[in-house]
């Protein structure tokens, strides 16, 4: 009987093993068989923008490499914050990432920190996939046929006009605080109207509700070709070979504005394993060579720049870093 009893006592144990590791074992086969349902793709801003599109562009391809559908979900809000801390707070397991964009995840920790939910480096940097040429416009019609047109205009009469944006402390606003700063405006700066998205403000631009935007030339692109609105600029190094007519920032004097541009990041929650990350990358590399999404990103107005986590870690880092001293000397953090 003590024997039976030794033995019954046994094979519980073996059987609480076994249970224990099949239970331990349960993450790594929910890893290696990743992905196995839809993944959620979500982009802090509304739609029509620059994260929008970039979205879009991504799941339309990357859909073909994961073998399963890749949802986009716009979740604008509080220049970003709102979407940005729902993919951070997701469960690190893959199937909900972030649309990753410098407004919500290098110029929101840098200037606003006390505002800001978290902090640059509160997600897993996964890879960038593209660069957004950025420029300031206004509409086709408008008086101000040149740059020097706005200038004068914001020197005369700044104090009353205003100019849309994706939302405060957006690359959408950063651009005309540096150019306000550039200018010495002081007390006479335009007011900014906030919009949920850059596709609002560029909607908003053309019904002549503000007098100009600044963003990524992604979303404006072909309004701009077809002649509703008209580019006063771009940051570029050089000219854009599809707007030769508009000139550099640097052209006109404005060296500090070539710190603003736009990019596009997948990034995760904090905490994805490895194996995880890694297999979201070769997807991203995949879909980084294919012919359909390198077309639809040049046609959008971006520049494909696809990295990997390492990198795509480094850029954000140094990113945070040149919003961060931005800040310091326009005297703006915490403080907008």
């Amino acid at each position: 009987m003590l024997h039976a009893k030794f033995k019954g006592i046994s094979g519980t144990l073996a059987l609480s093993a076994v249970a224990a590791a099949c239970m331990a074992a349960g993450p790594a086969w929910a890893k290696s068989d990743y992905p196995s349902r839809p993944i959620t793709l979500i982009t802090p801003y509304s739609t029509g923008g620059d994260s929008d599109l970039a979205a879009r562009n991504f799941s339309a391809v990357a859909q073909k490499y994961f073998g399963q559908p890749v949802v986009v979900v716009n979740k604008p809000g509080a220049s970003g914050v709102i979407g940005s801390e729902q993919g951070r707070t997701a469960a690190p397991d893959g199937y909900t990432l972030l649309l990753s964009r410098p407004g919500s995840q290098a110029i929101l920790p840098a200037i606003a920190p006390s505002k800001t939910k978290y902090k640059w480096d509160d997600f897993t940097s996964i890879g960038l996939l593209e660069l957004n040429p950025y420029g300031c416009y206004v509409k086709g019609d408008s008086p101000y046929k040149t740059y020097k047109d706005l200038e004068k205009a914001l020197r005369s009469k700044g104090g009353s006009m205003n100019y849309g944006t994706a939302g405060a402390l957006t690359t959408n606003d950063m651009g005309p605080q540096v150019l306000f700063s550039e200018l010495k405006l002081s007390g006479k700066r335009p007011t900014q109207i906030p919009y949920k998205g850059t596709g609002e403000a560029t909607s908003a631009l053309l019904a002549g509700q503000v007098d100009f935007s600044c963003s990524s030339i992604g979303p404006a692109y072909g309004l701009i070709k077809a002649g509703n609105l008209r580019a006063l600029f771009v940051t570029t190094p050089e000219r854009l070979k599809t707007l030769p007519d508009v000139p550099t920032a640097k052209e006109l004097g404005l060296e500090k504005m070539n710190q603003i541009t736009g990019w596009s990041g997948i990034s995760g929650p904090p905490g994805m394993p490895d194996e995880i990350v890694q297999k979201i990358w070769k997807v991203m590399e995949q879909t980084g060579k294919d012919a359909t999404w390198i077309r639809a990103t040049e046609n959008a107005g971006s520049v494909p720049y696809m990295k990997g986590p390492a990198e795509a870690k480094k850029f954000n880092k140094e990113q945070f870093e040149v919003y961060h001293e931005l800040g310091k000397s326009l005297g703006i953090i915490d403080k907008l």
